[in-house]
C-alpha cells in the first residue's frame, strides 16, 4: 500500500511556514516540503509527528549545460545535509532552476546531443552522491503547455529514457500526474510502460491545479492503476485547494486511502 503526504506549500497558505508543516501533519500526512526556513528545521527534527516524505534535491545551477553542472551538484550536497537533518531520504529533482512562477531560469545547451549528455552524465554524478548519502533521488518531468515554457523534458519517457540510461535504483522518476495529463495524457498507459522505475508519485486535477475529483482526471481510476502495478511508494498532494485546505485533504485521502481500493 502507497503513503500519502501533501505539499506544504500549495495548502494553508495564510500560515507560516512551519505551522503549515504542522497543520499538515497534525490531519495524519507525512509532508512534501517545497522549500524550508532555516530556522524550522531543528523544530520539525524534533517533532516526531512530522515525517518529512520528499523535498527539493536541487538549487542554482543547471543539468542540462556543461557550464551550468557543477553548481547543480553543489546544490545538490548541500540539499542533502539538509535532508539528512530532518530525516528525509527522498529528494526530487528537476533540470534546474525555476522562478517563483515556474519559468525556466536555468541554461540550456544549444545543442539537443549536448543537453541530453549532460544530463545523463549530471544524473550519474547524483547518484554517486545518492549512493554515499543513502538517499534516493525522483527526477520530475514538467509540462510546457501551461506552468513551465521551455523545460527541457516534458514528457514522461524522456525522463524514463534517462534513468534507464543510468541504470541507478538511487535515480527514479517522479510521475506527477498533473503534469502528464497536461503534456500528453494517457496517465493509465504511462504508470504500466514506467512501473518499474516510477520512485514517487504527485497528484492534482486538470484544469486549475486542484485536488483529485475537481477537474477530468478520473482518480479512483488512477489509484487503481497503481495498486495494479503494486506500487508502494507515496502519492503526493501537490494541488491548490479549490476552496478549502482541510477539504482538500480530505478529497484526497478518500481517493488513495486503503478503504477506496
Amino acid at each position: 500500500m502507497f503513503q500519502l503526504s501533501v505539499c506544504e506549500g500549495t495548502v494553508f497558505p495564510n500560515l507560516p511556514f512551519l505551522q503549515r508543516v504542522r497543520e499538515v501533519a497534525a490531519a495524519g500526512f507525512s509532508v512534501e516540503l517545497w522549500g524550508w526556513e532555516e530556522e524550522a528545521l531543528d523544530a520539525i527534527a524534533a517533532n516526531p509527528n512530522i515525517q518529512i516524505a520528499s523535498m527539493p534535491g536541487w538549487g542554482p545551477g543547471s543539468m542540462v549545460h556543461p557550464d551550468g553542472v557543477e553548481t547543480f551538484l553543489e546544490g545538490a550536497r548541500r540539499n542533502v545535509s539538509v535532508a539528512r537533518r530532518i530525516g528525509c531520504r527522498n529528494l526530487a529533482v528537476a533540470s534546474g532552476e525555476l522562478d517563483r512562477e515556474g519559468r525556466v531560469v536555468h541554461a540550456i545547451a544549444e545543442h539537443p546531443a549536448d543537453l541530453w549528455i549532460t544530463a545523463y552524465r549530471c544524473l550519474c554524478e547524483l547518484a554517486e552522491i545518492a549512493e554515499k548519502e543513502d538517499v534516493s533521488y525522483n527526477f520530475e518531468v514538467l509540462n510546457t503547455k501551461v506552468d513551465h515554457a521551455g523545460y527541457p523534458f516534458p514528457h514522461l519517457e524522456d525522463g524514463a529514457r534517462l534513468i534507464r540510461q543510468v541504470n541507478s535504483p538511487r535515480i527514479r522518476l517522479l510521475v506527477d500526474v498533473y503534469h502528464a495529463q497536461v503534456e500528453e495524457g494517457n496517465v493509465v498507459q504511462a504508470i504500466r510502460d514506467h512501473r518499474e522505475i516510477i520512485g514517487h508519485v504527485h497528484v492534482a486535477d486538470v484544469p486549475g491545479r486542484h485536488e483529485p475529483g475537481t477537474g477530468e482526471i478520473h482518480y479512483p481510476r488512477v489509484a487503481a492503476a497503481l495498486r495494479e502495478i503494486a506500487y508502494s511508494g507515496t502519492v503526493g498532494l501537490e494541488a491548490f485547494p479549490e476552496s478549502d485546505s482541510h477539504l482538500a485533504l480530505e478529497r484526497f485521502r478518500q481517493v488513495f486511502s486503503e478503504d477506496a481500493s
